[in-house]
């Protein structure tokens, strides 16, 4: 299957089929763990009885039907940006849509960073409520476990967290046949207990979750909180698909993971018709006895996987925050030279590893942390159902009739989930929201703060043709001068303070411009611009795709394919290390111009991010206001 330049390589159709297996649906495929109980036994428990069995199960089956299957999988997965998906990758396609209206593009830019300051909120809670429901598996072996649960349970995230930094790639091949063999338990478990009690396929019949909804409103109500984790870790299917590509995720969920997750819920809602009691952990009881411990084995390596993918997709949001401008530079490491989305970000992993330990001690238990986690994925689901309105109506050019309804059906569907949840802000909600304000508050700070540095970078700059034009008489010395800057409006600050405290110019100079597209990636023929600008000044720009790390050493190795030369030993790099200091009429309140002075000075080294060699670094300091 063909990728966008500088992505995946090429695979077949089966293997990619599997890896989208052990990889996107982790998180979609250990909801049975905890789904099912906590609708019934949750802040707001219903009682075990077969009207709400019933019910509950019709809910689940037309819920994963409309929201998973027509929605993401038949609809949103269309609405790609050059291959790839996720909530930055939606918003820079919409954004591209709405040049022509910057008010409407600023709303729409507010609700595509909010819905990835969601996604932390999600990466957060993901670990440690998938570990913490696995390892209480254990309790049923023996209850002597009980007090071993949150110990096991953090040295299994611990452990999860620290080997990160190793890369994914050679723990990855195992992901996809471990899910493989947790889906088939799903199924065989599953139909053993619908074999005892059938009358449950009467759920798939959708009256019985209008009955549901109808006999008590408020009950029924309540109950989508606990519903809509089993759709949990729905956005990874399009947030992974430029790993995996459409097709093999679509055959993937339609053929083997779908029927494995109808089977098992239904399974587990044919025990509780047989045996209510078994409400207390309907999953593990659907195994027989003898399975108990291989089953809670398995369900921690299946959760550890589906831990992994959302850390994964952790570190691919930071990254594309970073390329995109809504965070400052940081590291970010490459761990495979053949993988393109295999990267690990430190700073990310370790805060992701802090926020997780903090929320098992402060919540306990699964059921504990199931209140905080449907917050989080409802209200990213409402936002991208929201930016995919612009696609299919403004770049699809669907007929209205079609499409007003649609979205409709689907934003009333996802709000109501979210209505749902939100009553839970008590028992847990406020932690995804308080993650996802922070976050979010981050995000615009930077990206608020990067707009005012570079006006006033442009206001204080000087034509750059003014600077040619009047240096004939500046002496030259041999080399090769090249001078990063952030805009193409005029002359680089450290161009100028060279010329004014050391009075002399390069041989050559070379005005270096690294620019960031709206696409993932970008092709070899399109990554240069160079343009002479005479007396041997050129200005140079540089395309990356927001998925791409730029590189300026391999960037001037392709200037020569171009005609523009460059030996490294000759050559001279010149960045302007740009002191912010506040102004006396700042351009954002108070605290968020301390935050982004804060996190200026925390960034990473230019030069170390773009790769240029240390030794052939200039900096230049300047002072700017706010």
């Amino acid at each position: 299957m063909q990728q966008e330049p500088g992505g995946p390589a090429k695979s077949s159709l089966p293997t990619l089929t599997v890896a989208a297996i052990g990889v996107v649906f982790g998180d979609i495929g250990t909801s049975p763990l905890y789904a099912l109980q906590t609708t019934f036994t949750g802040t707001h428990s219903l009682a075990v009885v077969e009207a709400n069995i019933l019910g509950v199960l019709s809910m689940m089956f037309w819920t994963i039907m409309l929201l998973v299957s027509l929605k993401y999988v038949v609809i949103i997965m269309r609405a790609d940006n050059h291959g790839e998906g996720g909530s930055l990758a939606l918003l820079a396609l919409v954004n591209e849509l709405m040049v022509q209206h910057p008010k409407i593009k600023g709303v729409i830019t507010v609700l595509g960073v909010f819905a990835a300051a969601l996604f932390y909120g999600d990466g957060i809670i993901t670990p440690a409520i998938s570990v913490l429901s696995a390892v209480e598996g254990l309790d049923l072996v023996s209850h002597e476990f009980k007090n071993y649960i949150i110990p096991i349970t953090l040295i299994v995230l611990t452990g999860l967290f620290f080997i990160q930094k190793r890369g994914t790639g050679a723990v990855g091949m195992a992901f996809g046949p471990i899910m493989v063999f947790w889906f088939a338990c799903l199924a065989v478990f599953g139909v053993i207990s619908i074999a005892q009690s059938p009358q449950v396929l009467w759920a798939l019949n959708p009256i019985y979750a209008v009955r549901f909804l109808s006999a008590d409103p408020w009950v029924s109500f309540m109950a989508l909180g606990g519903i809509v984790l089993a759709i949990t870790g729905g956005e990874a299917l399009y947030a992974d698909m430029g790993h995996f590509g459409k097709y093999p995720i679509r055959l993937a969920w339609f053929s083997f993971v779908l029927p494995a997750l109808v089977l098992n819920y239904f399974g587990q809602g044919a025990l509780l018709l047989h045996n209510p009691q078994a409400i207390e952990s309907p999953f593990y009881l659907l195994a027989p006895a003898w399975a108990l411990i291989p089953m809670v084995l398995l369900a921690t390596a299946a959760t550890v996987i589906a831990s992994q993918a959302v850390i994964s997709g952790a570190f691919s949001i930071a990254h594309q925050s970073v390329q995109m401008g809504f965070l400052p530079r940081m590291e970010i490491r490459h761990t495979s030279g053949k993988a393109q989305g295999q990267i690990y970000v430190p700073f990310t992993n370790w805060t992701l590893y802090l926020a997780v330990v903090f929320l098992v001690f402060v919540f306990q238990s699964s059921s504990n942390l199931a209140a905080a986690y449907g917050i989080a994925v409802t209200g990213t689901m409402t936002i991208t159902t929201m930016l995919t309105a612009f696609v299919i109506v403004m770049l699809w050019r669907w007929p209205l009739v079609v499409a007003i309804p649609l979205i409709a059906v689907f934003l009333i569907v996802d709000m109501a989930y979210f209505a749902a949840n939100a009553i839970k802000i008590p028992q847990g909600g406020w932690f995804p929201i308080c993650i996802a304000l922070v976050s979010f508050t981050v995000l615009t700070t930077w990206k608020r703060g990067r707009a005012l540095l570079f006006a006033d970078i442009a206001r204080r700059s000087v034509p750059i043709q003014t600077v040619i034009d009047s240096i004939d008489s500046v002496p030259r010395v041999e080399g090769t001068a090249v001078f990063l800057t952030p805009t193409s409006e005029g002359a680089p600050s450290a161009m100028l303070h060279n010329l004014k405290h050391n009075h002399v110019l390069h041989e050559r100079n070379i005005l270096l411009s690294v620019v960031i597209e709206d696409k993932p990636y970008i092709t070899k023929g399109n990554r240069l611009l160079i343009k002479d600008m005479g007396k041997n000044f050129y200005w140079v720009r540089v395309f990356y795709g927001f998925m791409e790390t730029p590189d300026i050493p391999v960037a001037m190795e392709l200037c020569a394919t171009r005609g523009l030369h460059f030996d490294m030993m000759d050559t001279s790099f010149f960045i302007s290390r740009v002191l912010i200091v506040s102004s006396p009429n700042p351009g954002m309140v108070k605290w968020r111009e301390r935050l982004f002075m804060a996190l200026s000075r925390n960034a990473m080294n230019a030069a170390d991010f773009f790769k240029i060699p240390v030794n052939r670094v200039v900096e230049m300091g300047t002072k700017i206001e706010i």
